[in-house]
């Protein structure tokens, strides 16, 4: 016989086969919720990002494990709650607590024309170089970061390469046999 109180709330999400069994109305940490592969995911609005993160946080959730951005330019179809209005960025943030061992992925949609989100760093100082790489690749600003600058590309570069519109670039590439004159 099985005791309840070993259970996580983990073995009570619902799995990859039902997926679409979300609640259209169930809410954690002040952010509608969906489930994706069995693991919950939050969708915050710009407004309330910082005090959903800061209530994970209070419920244990220790470390940020990825910050990461999605350009929806040519597939913006995705499953949101109602309540959500798709955009064409999408900030993921991977959080997870230790004890229960669980993960919970936020998904905070980012306008193309304001592509600015509230810097995690006053809460998990460890986001600094995540948000200086989305910065980069993306162009998502992040207010009240400490040091917003490029951290893989020259301060020089024009332009963000990950997203879906940045021009692909050729180049040249020179053989040995080119070199040597032959």
């Amino acid at each position: 016989m099985t005791d309840t109180a070993d259970k996580t709330p983990a073995d009570d999400a619902p799995t990859a086969a039902d997926e679409t069994a979300s609640d259209p109305g169930e809410m954690h940490a002040g952010a509608p919720v969906t489930w994706s592969h069995g693991q919950e995911c939050l969708h915050p609005t710009l407004e309330t990002y910082l005090a959903t993160v800061q209530a994970l946080t209070e419920e244990g959730f220790v470390m940020v494990v990825d910050v990461t951005a999605v350009d929806y330019l040519e597939r913006p179809p995705r499953e949101l709650p109602p309540s959500i209005v798709p955009q064409r960025f999408e900030v993921v943030v991977n959080m997870l607590a230790m004890k229960p061992p669980r993960r919970i992925r936020l998904r905070l949609q980012v306008p193309e024309g304001a592509p600015e989100v509230p810097s995690l760093f006053s809460l998990y100082p460890g986001t600094e170089a995540m948000e200086r790489e989305v910065f980069d690749l993306m162009g998502i600003r992040f207010t009240d970061h400490p040091d917003l600058t490029r951290i893989l590309l020259p301060e020089e570069w024009e332009g963000h390469p990950l997203r879906k519109d940045y021009a692909m670039g050729r180049v040249p590439v020179q053989f040995k046999a080119a070199l040597r004159g032959t």
